[in-house]
């Protein structure tokens, strides 16, 4: 039971021996400047460990000592005590036991906070300490906005009669607007809160859909009011600058916001759908900042050898995955470290993601010509050292940014493709020359993000026979290996998984695949870019990191596009079902099973089993029963 005295935290620590007098001393003195508790000023100095002041807590007020991320956490529990209460005591409430609340606090001997707590709750409460930096992550991960958009959603439909659309002259500053305002601030402080990259606004026949896209992957949250959604869709186009008469086109805007003490650039894209207009949301982050190459993820010897590509002084690089692998961000890591005042860089993008100081960024804009093929030949009049083109998307593109590295130029670009080796081969695809394309090659990076497995609930799992076999192909050496995945937990939404991580692979250009390319030779050029020295498929990095136990096998399979698959893998293993006999059974009819005879070979009349040449025919199927004459 907590005493019911002040407690000075300091004695204690220094009577224990756990500080010196002087380290105390210091810590009042900053105490007194930041206004903060001292405990958490202790830690910060380096005096104590966060763990060594949890422990001293738990002894000395006899409290037991709770981690968090490991502990089932009562959703319901959590929602006796509001948000704001909740973070202005540093408490939470972990469970309820009935004839008690188990709160944990990450100041126990706040003696102010636990009677505030009490009257608050109206219940008695057991005091548990807990550690802030966990305290603080379980608000995240439970104070989300479902409740609060659900609220103002509710709010706003009642503001309609009868189904009747928002009205812009009443709705704009008036009762509508501010609901409307109310119930957008929610969904992007949601957003926010859970790392979203998108926010998704679908109205359905009789519902609207918000979903959001954390670790790539969406979460959806569903409203029942769909008629809420013509007002949020209008309030959007009004903040992004689109025209909010037209509602049978799409259209692309942009705005900036302020959440929390967070700068948000939003991209927004608007569709007419089936039941209204669909909008997508692009949410960047401003003020947390550009990662650098370092921050990437790339391995320590993959990392020193683009950084070698990219002091050259002339060439192309490409930087190649599909939407959302974080392409982008690998550029600008890039541009952050070539960004010199002896160095002039000029950009070509649709949008400019990040604002760069001392670079030259150009936004595209279709609508007046202002293509990326344009800007581009412009942009090689510009005296630049340095250009990157936002994207490889037509032929003639490709060909200004080839002759631009050809000329003197380094130039880094993207490529909607799969992989490295495909990158090459669809710079012919789309008409480059192969001599152009082997003269200004230089390398191409290809990347993926995987989700990585949830440290909190990580558990053993024991590879199934279909997994053994698809991962046979990368490595047939996996017996004895510790695979691991997230059991789900508080810390991850139960999901199993917390963050992403990059993959990548490198590839080189060499003389021979410059050969190759200078001929067309897309096969040879495949075959020896496979083989290259130093090269190693993103597969193969994706399960590397599965044996550490940093991602799951199903994020390897993912990745290379084996589970999506209906069909078991244990089919590969058996005999194809014959094209007529599907056929036939689509249609509900009956055939008789196809019979494979062997004809007698002419060179050999005993037809001896042991011979290599063999001539099928195929025996007439059986006559349908029915009307059906065959005709597809």
């Amino acid at each position: 039971m907590i005493p019911k005295t002040k407690i000075r935290l300091g004695d204690l620590l220094v009577q224990q021996g756990i500080i010196t007098d002087d380290q105390l001393m210091q810590t009042l003195a900053e105490q007194k400047q930041s206004g903060r508790k001292l405990g958490h000023v202790l830690v910060e100095q380096g005096f104590v460990t966060e763990s060594q002041l949890l422990s001293f807590l738990s002894q000395h007020l006899n409290v037991p000592l709770i981690d968090i991320s490991q502990y089932n956490v009562s959703a319901a529990a959590v929602s006796k005590l509001p948000e704001v209460q909740a973070r202005r005591h540093r408490a939470i409430v972990l469970d309820d036991k009935g004839d008690h609340l188990l709160v944990g606090m990450s100041d126990p001997a706040d003696l102010a906070a636990v009677d505030v707590l009490s009257g608050l709750l109206h219940k008695p409460i057991k005091v548990a300490v807990v550690s802030d930096s966990q305290l603080l992550q379980a608000y995240d991960n439970f104070y989300r906005r479902t409740d609060d958009i659900a609220s103002f959603a509710q709010e706003l439909a009642e503001e309609y009669q009868d189904g009747t659309e928002f009205d812009f002259d009443v709705g704009i500053g008036g009762e509508q607007d501010t609901a409307v305002a109310r119930l957008l601030q929610s969904i992007f402080e949601d957003a926010l809160q859970t790392k979203a990259s998108d926010i998704h606004i679908e109205p359905d026949e009789n519902q609207l859909r918000i979903r959001m896209r954390v670790d790539g992957v969406l979460q959806e949250n569903v409203i029942k009011e769909k008629n809420v959604s013509s007002a949020l869709v209008l309030r959007l186009k009004l903040m992004s600058g689109l025209d909010i008469s037209e509602k049978r086109l799409p259209q692309d805007g942009r705005t900036s916001m302020r959440i929390k003490g967070h700068a948000i650039d939003v991209r927004v894209s608007t569709m007419p759908i089936q039941n209204g207009e669909s909008v997508v949301m692009r949410l960047l982050d401003q003020s947390a900042g550009l990662l650098t190459l370092d921050q990437t993820g790339m391995p320590a010897s993959l990392l020193r050898r683009f950084r070698s590509l990219l002091k050259r002084p002339h060439g192309m690089i490409l930087v190649t995955g599909p939407t959302g692998s974080g392409k982008t961000t690998t550029l600008y890591g890039a541009l952050s470290e070539l960004n010199q005042p002896s160095t002039k860089i000029i950009t070509v993008e649709d949008p400019v993601e990040y604002r760069l100081p001392r670079i030259n960024q150009v936004q595209t804009n279709n609508k007046i010509g202002l293509t990326f093929a344009s800007v581009l030949r412009t942009t090689l009049r510009q005296d630049p050292d340095i250009i990157m083109v936002g994207e490889m998307r037509d032929q003639e593109t490709a060909e200004i940014g080839l002759r631009g590295a050809l000329t003197g130029h380094l130039v880094l670009s993207t490529l909607h493709t799969n992989d490295a080796v495909s990158s090459a081969v669809r710079l012919l695809d789309m008409g480059a020359p192969g001599y152009l394309v082997a003269s200004s090659l230089r390398a191409i990076v290809a990347q993926r993000l995987v989700r990585k497995i949830c440290e909190n609930c990580k558990e053993s799992h024991q590879l199934g026979s279909e997994e053994l076999l698809w991962l046979a192909n990368l490595d047939a050496n996996l017996a004895g290996i510790n695979f691991k995945r997230g059991k789900g937990c508080s810390n991850c939404s139960k999901t199993g998984y917390k963050g992403r991580l990059g993959v990548f692979e490198l590839l080189e250009m060499t003389e021979s695949m410059m050969t190759a390319l200078k001929s067309n030779n897309t096969a040879m050029f495949a075959e020896v870019a496979l083989n290259s020295p130093g090269f190693v498929p993103l597969a193969k990095v994706a399960l590397t990191y599965a044996k550490m136990g940093i991602t799951s096998v199903d994020e390897v399979l993912k990745l290379i596009e084996m589970v999506a698959d209906e069909r078991s893998v244990n089919n590969a293993e058996e005999q194809a079902v014959p094209l007529e006999t599907e056929l036939a059974e689509v249609s509900g009819i009956t055939v008789e099973k196809s019979v494979m005879t062997p004809l007698p070979n002419k060179q050999d009349p005993t037809n001896s089993p042991s011979s290599s040449e063999f001539s099928f025919e195929l025996e007439p199927l059986a006559k349908p029963s029915g009307d059906f004459d065959g005709t597809l």
